[in-house]
Formats: structure tokens, C-alpha cells, sequence
């Protein structure tokens, strides 16, 4: 017996929102990468996306637990000498949560042109709204 393998053709692309009220982002975040990964689907193959597109609502909304809103931070460098950017999650929360969230769950995605094209498939906003209301996406509920 052959193993399946998936070909670009054949995947067939949903749409899902997830909202992140409430949630943990760790767990979100890995729930969400597999979507994006395929790996909840049957005919999933490592070397071909098999993923789906998924919109994350309330972003803003979004748990981090512990201590990590005032400990943890994101770090950008420029390259240059004094080029380091430090900014703390509790700041980051309040000004662009739609980061927070998009960057926790790429983190957990393949780190090559695959994975680049598995991100381009996720989109992430602050609250209720999203422009993505032709593509009729599905709600499924995350369990975090």
C-alpha cells in the first residue's frame, strides 16, 4: 500500500474565526498553528501546505497568565550598534495586541518559504469586526 501524498492541487481551503476572549495565548497559539499547519486533516503532508485560512477576533481580549505582562518583552534589533528596541507585553497588549497574538502563533510555524506561506494565511484584529465576511467563514471553538 502507497502513502498518500497531497498534491498543491487537490487541498481544497477553508475559512475559520477563532476568538481569542478569554483564551490563553499558548494555547491559542498552537490550536491556531496547527490549523494553519494542516495537521488537523486527514490528507496533511509534511512537504505540501495543506492549511487553512483562520481569523483570530479579539485579540485585545487575550490571556497571558503568570507574571509575563510585566516580565515578559519583544525584542527588534536593526543590526546597527544602540540598534536594540525593548518593549514590555504589557505595553505591546495595549498598543497592537493583533502583534502579540500574530507573533506567538508564527513563532510556532515552520521557519521557510512553507511556513512564510502557512502566515500569509492568518489574519488577526483587535475586536469583533473583520473585512473577510464573502469567504463565509466557519466559528469553531478552541478549547484553552
Amino acid at each position: 500500500m502507497k502513502t498518500y501524498m497531497a498534491k498543491p492541487g487537490e487541498i481544497e481551503r477553508r475559512w475559520y474565526i477563532v476568538d481569542a476572549k478569554g483564551k490563553t495565548l499558548g494555547r491559542l497559539s498552537t490550536e491556531v498553528a496547527k490549523i494553519l499547519t494542516g495537521k488537523n486533516k486527514p490528507i496533511y503532508t509534511p512537504h505540501v501546505d495543506t492549511g487553512d485560512h483562520v481569523i483570530v477576533i479579539n485579540a485585545d481580549k487575550v490571556v497571558l497568565t503568570g507574571k509575563k505582562l510585566e516580565q515578559k518583552v519583544m525584542y527588534r534589533y536593526s543590526g546597527y550598534p544602540g540598534g536594540l528596541k525593548v518593549r514590555k507585553y504589557s505595553d505591546l497588549m495595549i498598543t497592537s495586541p493583533e502583534l502579540v497574538v500574530k507573533k506567538s502563533i508564527l513563532g510556532m510555524l515552520p521557519k521557510n518559504k512553507l511556513g512564510r506561506a502557512m502566515g500569509r494565511k492568518l489574519k488577526v484584529y483587535r475586536g469583533e469586526s473583520h473585512p473577510h465576511e464573502a469567504q463565509q467563514p466557519k466559528i469553531i471553538e478552541i478549547e484553552a
